[in-house]
């Protein structure tokens, strides 16, 4: 086969990472050759140059959040910013009083593992079930926190299956009964509007990569009041950050952070708007040709791209693997070396051979109409193959 005759590749996984947006990378290059200063030496104009990009850019991250400069503080990504504030809450010597966690067997591994660790630190954590449509029963959230309750952790957005959890009522329930609250918006932040302040938001863990920024940085919004959330940070040396996160700053990933921040806030109602038209186009050419189709979770509490289906007798890594061309995932890509079924679905009351039969589809910003159409054409074609 020729170059030219190579098919078209199409990437519909954009719930594990996105592709770099080239206005973003243009913002970043010159951070790596001209003003390439450390932002802590504050000797000369190389770093003042790099301090002040920094500070823009932290800037555009909590305009999109709507909460203040000073509140955010630069992670690696969502992962270290989950670890910091289940983690750094925890081992606050200032909140040994409490030793309660609580948060949902669909939460992200990042949170998930984090919370496994401490309970073998004596911690004690509740794992909430969810409705079959992945939501939060409240109820039920209502009735696990106690006295001893420290933290309440729930995701905003899930990674597999796209539900939004009412995040505002979770943070009210929380304040009324004086638990801290952390959510983890990696897959919200830059898709659908976030109001940390005004839903009164604690701690809220972030990635560029997931909004067609770079990978390696993130963030964490940490709420100033009084009195103040202490965290123990996690490493140390050079007390970066408020002290938080110490380490060298990288310059062109925080700039490049900011600029897709800058770009989802003025562009995220069209993009949703039209990934959604994508989604649902999606689902209709497929549902339309194949009987044995099911969608998992809800279709009205979902993030605009994304749609998780299950094909009935049919594997779902046979279905991938019959469309090489097409890039799907049977799960998150954190848990896709795992042989078992995806923890996520199995919490939504599927059978194992429904998991097993379970595609994840994501749909970005650089997705098009053409390519929506030829996926649905390749599935179409696949799932009546495999099923013969």
């Amino acid at each position: 086969m020729s170059q030219t005759d190579k098919p078209h590749k199409i990437y519909l996984d954009n719930q594990s990472t996105t592709a770099v947006d080239p206005r973003v990378m243009q913002v970043m290059l010159p951070y790596f050759t001209d003003y390439y200063g450390n932002a802590a030496s504050r000797n000369h104009a190389f770093g003042w140059a790099a301090a002040d990009a920094v500070e823009i850019a932290r800037e555009k991250v909590a305009k999109l959040i709507h909460c203040r400069p000073a509140e955010i503080i630069f992670t690696s990504g969502a992962t270290e910013a989950n670890n910091l504030a289940i983690t750094g809450l925890a081992q606050n010597k200032q909140n040994l009083k409490k030793d309660h966690i609580v948060t949902i067997k669909t939460e992200h591994k990042a949170v998930l593992d984090t919370c496994q660790m401490l309970e073998k630190d004596g911690f004690t954590v509740s794992y909430l079930d969810v409705n079959p449509d992945g939501v939060l029963n409240i109820s039920k959230l209502t009735d696990a926190i106690t006295d001893r309750t420290l933290l309440v952790s729930v995701m905003h957005a899930n990674n597999e299956i796209g539900i939004i959890q009412p995040i505002a009522e979770i943070a009210r329930i929380c304040a009324e009964r004086q638990v801290v609250f952390h959510t983890d918006g990696a897959q919200s932040v830059s898709k659908i509007p976030v109001d940390f302040s005004a839903w009164g938001i604690e701690l809220m863990s972030m990635s560029a990569h997931k909004m067609y920024g770079p990978k390696g940085i993130g963030a964490l919004a940490i709420r100033r009041k009084n009195p103040a959330i202490r965290l123990k940070p996690i490493q140390y040396g050079g007390g970066h950050e408020r002290g938080l996160r110490s380490g060298t700053l990288p310059v062109p990933l925080i700039v490049g952070f900011g600029a897709a921040c800058e770009l989802a806030l003025n562009e995220m109602a069209e993009e949703s708007r039209r990934a959604a038209k994508l989604r649902d186009m999606l689902l209709s050419g497929i549902t339309s040709e194949l009987d044995g189709i099911t969608v998992n979770g809800s279709m009205i509490d979902r993030l605009p791209g994304n749609l998780n289906l299950s094909f009935t007798n049919i594997n779902a890594e046979a279905l991938i693997m019959g469309m090489p061309e097409i890039a799907i995932s049977s799960g998150s890509a954190c848990t896709s070396s795992s042989p078992e079924p995806t923890y996520v679905l199995k919490a939504l009351g599927l059978s194992d051979d429904q998991s097993y039969s379970s595609v994840r589809f994501g749909i970005g910003r650089f997705t098009t109409e053409a390519e929506i159409t030829t996926v649905i054409s390749r599935i179409v074609e696949t799932v009546k193959r495999l099923r013969q």
